[in-house]
């Protein structure tokens, strides 16, 4: 099993007998579903989640594990609607030990290893992608806004009011246009950089997705975050942002909207987190976009 994983900063206050389990877990779902570990490819892993090569009757797959806590059901579920469409393409599922299989993609190469220049209006086109009739168990957009708005204000003060009153009050009053979405499509909420790899059915595929409805636009504002710091201007942010938009068919207005309420909703969960690099990526994010 990789250290990478151990040294994971979940582990720090989180249960790690899972990953102790870990072996054990694989070992059984090998046999369960017929596969043999394609010891060729070194095992990978994000924050959360084991992976590791396997093949099923020559066909190369990965198995995925993921630790009790996540909400594999609704990945499970996520794949499912989408079906391949975009995303990465399901072949058996049990939720109850956390375990996927999955066609095989390349994790050597995400969007996060292409220039911005493609990367971005490649993510914008993945939302458009996305964007079919929703599933009907799917959670609203402007749900998560309406809970959102009740709350930022409170967290801001808790905080000891870590940025000007106006700053917030730009994104409650953004926030609460975003709580009546202005279309009901299906949205990846976990849509970025690292979570789209490259594939042989389709050039891009998005992994490890999260399923709501409404406002195709809500994820932006992370398209731009994560890799804020490779754009050295402030028009370069704007830029991008206009790149983004024409190439999803977006929104302009209501893009611009997005990004500012979850750039200050992000910026005070990273501050709670106490992260330092995300939370000044969310102003100068925010302070290039407010303006326009």
């Amino acid at each position: 099993m990789p250290q990478g994983l151990r040294d994971m900063p979940r582990w720090r206050h989180a249960d790690a007998s899972w990953l102790d389990r870990l072996p054990d877990l694989v070992a059984a779902r090998v046999e369960a579903w017929g596969l043999a570990v394609d010891r060729s490819m070194a095992p990978r892993h994000g924050s959360n989640a084991l992976v590791v090569a396997v093949t099923r009757q020559g066909e190369p797959l990965v198995l995925r594990l993921a630790p009790p806590a996540d909400d594999i059901a609704a990945e499970v579920e996520a794949l499912r609607f989408w079906a391949g469409r975009g995303v990465v393409r399901l072949v058996d599922a049990d939720v109850e030990s956390g375990a996927t299989l999955l066609e095989r993609l390349d994790p050597s190469r995400s969007a996060a290893t292409l220039p911005l220049s493609d990367a971005v209006p490649l993510l914008a086109t993945m939302m458009r992608r996305l964007a079919v009739p929703p599933a009907a168990t799917a959670t609203s957009t402007g749900d998560l806004v309406e809970r959102r708005l009740a709350e930022l204000e409170a967290e801001w003060r808790g905080l000891d009011q870590p940025f000007d009153r106006s700053v917030l009050d730009v994104a409650l009053e953004h926030g609460r246009t975003l709580a009546r979405p202005a279309t009901d499509l299906a949205v990846n909420a976990d849509l970025h950089h690292d979570q789209v790899l490259a594939g042989t059915r389709e050039p891009w595929l998005c992994v490890d997705p999260r399923m709501l409805r409404g406002d195709i636009e809500y994820d932006l504002g992370r398209v731009l975050w994560s890799r804020l710091d490779e754009m050295r201007q402030d028009s370069d942010i704007r830029a991008h942002l206009a790149a983004a938009v024409s190439a999803g068919g977006l929104d302009a207005e209501r893009a611009r909207s997005w990004v500012l309420f979850r750039t200050v909703d992000y910026w005070l969960w990273g501050l709670g987190a106490g992260f330092t690099d995300d939370p000044r990526r969310c102003a100068r994010l925010f302070g290039a976009l407010k303006v326009l």
